[in-house]
C-alpha cells in the first residue's frame, strides 16, 4: 500500500480550519504528509493544527484572505519562503450567498465567483509556477459541488462558480499535464458540517437528503478524506482532469 502513502510530502489545504478542509487535512496527515493550513485566523484554525500535530506531523498555520486576489501570488511566495514548496494543493475554501436570480445583487455574485473560482485559479497558478520553476511534479485537488452537474433554486451564483470550477479543473489538467502537475476535483454530496448545520438540523430538509441519497445518509468530512489521499498519492499518477463524485450515489439517480 506504499502507493497510497504521502511521506515526505507537503500539502497546502485552504479552508482548513473546519469542515471538509479540516477533514481532508487530517486524512493527508494520517497518510504521512505535513500540512500547511490556510484560512482566516481563528481558534478553529489553531485547533485544526493541534489535531495534525497530535498525529505526529508538522502543521503550520498560514493566514489568508482569499478576497485579496491580487495579493495571492505574493502570499504564496511567502508561504514557500517560510515553510517550503508544497507538493499538494487542496482548494477546499468556499462560500455561498443565495437569492432568487432576479434579485441577486452583484455584490453577492462577485463574492461567490471571487472566492470559489478566481481565488482557486490564482492559487493553482502560483502552485504551478513554483512547481515548474523547481522542475517538480505536483497534485492539485479542487473541492467542487453537486452543482457542477445540477442546480437548485436560489443558487445561480454558487452554481456558476462551481460549474466553472469543474471546467477549470479540466483546463488546468490539460495545460499542465506535460509538466507533471495533475489536477482533479472531488464533488461532495450533502456533507454534515458546522456550515451546513442549518440544513441537517431542519427535519424536512434532512429527510429530503436521506431520501434523495441512495446510501440514505449525510456524508461526513471523513468520507472525503480517503478519496483526497488517493488523488494526492502515487496511486493516482495516471489520473488527471477528473471530477470524482463522493455523494452517496446522489448524482446517479432522480
Amino acid at each position: 500500500m506504499n502507493s497510497f502513502r504521502l511521506d515526505r510530502r507537503l500539502a497546502l489545504v485552504t479552508g482548513a480550519s473546519r469542515g471538509i478542509g479540516c477533514g481532508i487535512a487530517r486524512a493527508l496527515a494520517g497518510a504521512g504528509a505535513d500540512i500547511l493550513l490556510a484560512a482566516r485566523p481563528s481558534p478553529d484554525l489553531e485547533q485544526a493544527a493541534a489535531q495534525i500535530r497530535a498525529l505526529g506531523r508538522r502543521a503550520e498555520t498560514c493566514a489568508v484572505d482569499l478576497h485579496d486576489i491580487e495579493g495571492i501570488p505574493a502570499w504564496f511566495d511567502e508561504v514557500v519562503r517560510q515553510h517550503g514548496r508544497p507538493d499538494i494543493l487542496v482548494n477546499a475554501a468556499g462560500t455561498t450567498r443565495r437569492a432568487p436570480a432576479e434579485s441577486l445583487t452583484m455584490e453577492d455574485w462577485n463574492e461567490n465567483i471571487t472566492v470559489n473560482l478566481t481565488a482557486v485559479f490564482a492559487l493553482c497558478q502560483a502552485f504551478a509556477r513554483h512547481s515548474i520553476a523547481a522542475g517538480a511534479k505536483g497534485k492539485i485537488i479542487n473541492i467542487a459541488s453537486l452543482m457542477v452537474a445540477a442546480a437548485r433554486r436560489t443558487n445561480s451564483a454558487y452554481a456558476a462558480s462551481k460549474g466553472g470550477l469543474g471546467q477549470l479543473t479540466k483546463a488546468l489538467a490539460v495545460d499542465w499535464a506535460d509538466k507533471g502537475i495533475l489536477v482533479n476535483a472531488i464533488t461532495p454530496g450533502y456533507i454534515a458540517t458546522k456550515l451546513t448545520e442549518p440544513l441537517w438540523t431542519d427535519p424536512e430538509f434532512d429527510a429530503w437528503v436521506k431520501k434523495r441519497t441512495p446510501l440514505g445518509r449525510w456524508g461526513t468530512p471523513e468520507d472525503l478524506g480517503a478519496p483526497a489521499v488517493f488523488l494526492a498519492a502515487p496511486a493516482s499518477d495516471f489520473i488527471t482532469g477528473q471530477i470524482l463524485f463522493v455523494d452517496g450515489g446522489w448524482i446517479s439517480t432522480f
